[in-house]
């Protein structure tokens, strides 16, 4: 029974300290289930809609002070992450809470898969993007997965960096 007690603490302290990263915090929108994955700081499973054929999924990534690549390189990898044909998204630079954010907003056929393995092109997808440049380094967060679950889960997504803040 104490060990129970004990393990279900450090389960409730993980998932608190995955609402934080680089000296920023934020609010997990209701609803989205924590799906922990490797090379993530947190990644959150949006559930699919009615008729689409995957969930969705938030993940953020941060590979520590100065690394993971400049806002313009990650911008141009995830454009390319879509088949060419679609104009791309012009990114948006904005302050949240003291922090500078820059997103973009990109739909098409998605080519996902594994990253050294072959490609799979997902029609209908939509990718939200944003880059936090946080006080111990830059943040990436993607909510990627099919267009109509993508769009219920935007509200919740806007809500969630407009918690972004440092801790």
């Amino acid at each position: 029974m104490k060990l129970s007690a004990v393990i279900a603490g450090i389960g409730l302290a993980l998932s608190a300290w995955a609402e934080s990263v680089a000296g920023i915090e934020w609010a997990r929108p209701q609803g989205w289930q924590d799906d922990p994955k490797p090379m993530r700081a947190a990644n959150y499973l949006i559930t699919k809609q009615p008729g689409e054929p995957e969930d969705g999924e938030c993940g953020f990534y941060y590979f520590g002070p100065g690394q993971g690549g400049s806002i313009e390189a990650n911008i141009k990898r995830w454009i390319g992450q879509f088949e060419p044909g679609v104009a791309p998204p012009t990114p948006k630079k904005q302050q949240i809470n003291g922090l500078p954010v820059t997103t973009i907003d990109h739909s098409g056929v998605f080519l996902g898969g594994p990253p050294m393995g072959p490609r799979v092109k997902k029609p209908g997808y939509r990718m939200i993007a944003a880059i936090v440049e946080a006080p111990e380094g830059t943040v990436f967060i993607k909510l990627t997965g099919p267009q109509k679950t993508i769009g219920l889960a935007q509200p919740a997504f806007d809500q969630l960096l407009k918690s972004v803040r440092k801790k």
